[in-house]
């Protein structure tokens, strides 16, 4: 089957997953992790990206961000990709790929999935065992969110400034939303659509989309297309 071109729209949420090749780690100490973040917040400022969340585990990352143009997103990651790739092999004396092809991604519906993908981010090493709580993760904008530290990478989006009228509310309004954790079913949709490159989103946002970009935004349905039918 074809590869699916990405679907990436100015203005519009995107979730971004990218792993190690063979799931080796991509992240060995804090000097990784702190470049890394470094050439998100540079690069971020060079091609129009708003970050909005993100989580460094050892093999693999997470990242929510809003592109301001339709190349933004793809521009970022490659430039941070290979910068880091660049880095990474010549301080830890390795040559070769490091990430697992290309990164995956999937375009947010804001209203329906907006926070269900920043708690889903925050809660991806509590999902694999590493930490209890989301707090306890030192490299996420959990601690941002929840009004722990101040992290100048990111970005809230406009939705954010929703859940309260005071930096305090909204604060204790997004930590208490991370503690009630993520519906399973919209766990499985976000995972899904990001690995294969659907849109996350309702039927009515899904067919808009189809209809606009002219891209599939769903999985295909099994079995040839049906025989037009004889007058």
């Amino acid at each position: 089957m074809a590869r699916l071109p990405r679907l990436t729209l100015a203005g519009q949420p995107h979730h971004v997953i990218q792993r190690g090749n063979n799931r080796q780690p991509v992240f060995l100490d804090r000097a990784d992790r702190e470049m890394f973040l470094g050439l998100l917040g540079e690069n971020a400022t060079r091609f129009g990206i708003a970050l909005h969340a993100y989580v460094l585990m050892d093999n693999h990352f997470h990242l929510l961000a809003t592109p301001s143009t339709a190349d933004g997103l793809p521009q970022w990651m490659q430039a941070v990709g290979r910068r880091y790739v660049r880095y990474f092999n010549d301080r830890h004396g390795r040559s070769g790929t490091l990430w697992e092809g290309r990164y995956k991604s999937t375009l947010i519906q804001t209203d329906r999935y907006l926070f269900a993908c920043m708690a889903y981010i925050d809660l991806n090493p509590v999902r694999a065992g590493l930490v209890a709580e989301a707090r306890e993760h030192p490299w996420s904008s959990h601690a941002h969110y929840a009004g722990l530290v101040h992290d100048k990478l990111l970005t809230p989006h406009p939705l954010y400034w929703t859940l309260g009228n005071t930096p305090f509310a909204r604060e204790a309004a997004y930590a208490e939303m991370v503690r009630a954790g993520v519906p399973a079913a919209a766990q499985a949709l976000l995972t899904e659509a990001t690995l294969h490159g659907w849109a996350a989103g309702d039927p009515e946002f899904v067919d808009s989309l189809q209809k606009t970009t002219g891209r599939r935004t769903v999985k295909a349905r099994a079995g040839r297309p049906p025989l037009p039918r004889k007058a």
